[in-house]
């Protein structure tokens, strides 16, 4: 069957069988998901289904490799084009993985919709020579070969999904949103869809909401921070606070809180994004070297960079949702919905009347969602649709994502 036929072939179906794969900014390792999506009679999704889910995590050494080539400092060509390579075939495997743990077969999957690996991003533009003198680009580098992982599993594959919104002269990021649109959208229930991976990013749907009305961005620094000060606290030992139980045990600075507090980005109007290239190793050994200059404790270090997650997610709401929506509900996905000490403190800082809740409270493992939204995502792209949300994005239009690998 020819590519034409295959896409006919797929949007003639009401029934869709899909892998979305995620690999975020905490460079922690692959979530798999195993999706169905039933779709109407005028191909709109009907029902998301999560089938099956597998993780698995980067080995020490991978992850000191990706690490490296998200820093200037340490970035170099020859590992950045090694592991564009290699990253796949941690992909295939973890796909191999998850169909032999569901019991199904290559032939059942009808595509791998892959995120691939946040390298650096470019918030907003950037000085480039083009071809009629300098102009400025907007730009976005996610790796993970898409031919390497449709060889090795024999399965079509969509990736690279952030340059079409880019090249609309949106901000490529986040993408997310539309899934929470087509997963948690409430007829009477506005909602605030939080999600804290190594970056923390939040999708506001108000009740009853259409797609024009999502709104979406990045609050600040998730899990980023928090991670390598446990990993410094411990000498490696740790590479998070399990539970958020090490960060219960400190005292937040109030002085170095308020200091951190003043940077510029938390000011900044929605549409925006940021990513580890902002609040990666660097800007953590910054805070170090605040923190002994203080005598502050590691225990109270890992606490107040706790308190800055928290505080600069619920800041957002107030700033940018809050004075012109109402919420009832928070719910937190990703890695930071298993840090107790930090939904404590979410939940503290919020108004009377909105709850904090997790994915997992919605029969979605809060570790999952991400790598179900990029199969929806991929789905669209299959189907001809568009999935971004220009809202969010601030794109000058809703366009299909991704590139298709056969």
């Amino acid at each position: 069957m020819d590519q034409p036929a295959k896409l006919l072939d797929y949007r003639a179906k009401n029934e869709h069988v899909l892998i979305g794969l995620m690999s975020g900014t905490s460079l922690d390792g692959i979530d798999a998901a195993l999706v169905a999506i039933r779709t109407d009679e005028q191909g709109e999704i009907e029902k998301v289904t999560l089938r099956d889910f597998f993780y698995m995590p980067y080995s020490d050494d991978l992850r000191e490799w990706v690490m490296n080539l998200c820093s200037v400092e340490t970035a170099r060509v020859d590992q950045l084009t090694a592991v564009h390579y290699g990253l796949s075939e941690w992909y295939a495997y973890a796909v191999q993985q998850l169909i032999q743990k569901a019991g199904v077969t290559a032939t059942e999957v009808d595509a791998v919709c892959m995120h691939g690996q946040t390298i650096w991003h470019i918030a907003g533009r950037t000085p480039f020579p083009g071809p009629q003198g300098m102009t400025e680009v907007r730009a976005s580098l996610q790796i993970g070969e898409l031919s390497t992982l449709a060889e090795r599993t024999g399965i079509p594959v969509v990736g690279n999904f952030r340059a079409r919104d880019l090249a609309a002269d949106g901000e490529g990021a986040p993408l997310v949103p539309y899934a929470d649109y087509i997963l948690f959208r409430h007829p009477q229930k506005g909602r605030l869809l939080q999600n804290i991976g190594g970056i923390a990013n939040v999708t506001l749907l108000p009740a009853s909401a259409t797609i024009d009305q999502v709104v979406a961005f990045d609050t600040g620094p998730g899990n980023m921070i928090m991670d390598q000060i446990v990993q410094h606290m411990t000498n490696g030992q740790m590479r998070y606070d399990e539970g958020g139980k090490l960060a219960a045990g400190g005292m937040v600075s109030s002085v170095l809180l308020e200091k951190w507090l003043q940077d510029p980005y938390y000011q900044i109007k929605p549409p925006k994004s940021t990513g580890r290239e902002v609040y990666g190793k660097a800007f953590a050994q910054e805070l170090f070297s605040e923190a002994e200059k203080l005598g502050i404790s590691h225990a109270d270090l890992l606490a107040t960079v706790t308190a800055l997650t928290a505080t600069t997610i619920t800041d957002a709401y107030k700033h940018f949702v809050l004075p012109t929506t109402k919420v009832e509900e928070v719910i937190v996905s990703g890695g930071g919905a298993h840090n107790q000490t930090l939904l404590a403190m979410l939940q503290r800082q919020l108004p009377t009347g909105i709850t904090v809740m997790t994915a997992q409270q919605f029969g979605m493992p809060d570790d999952a969602k991400e790598a179900v939204a990029f199969a929806i995502l991929g789905h669209e792209t299959l189907m001809g649709r568009p999935s971004n949300v220009p809202s969010v994005t601030g794109a000058k239009r809703a366009v299909p994502l991704g590139n298709i690998c056969f």
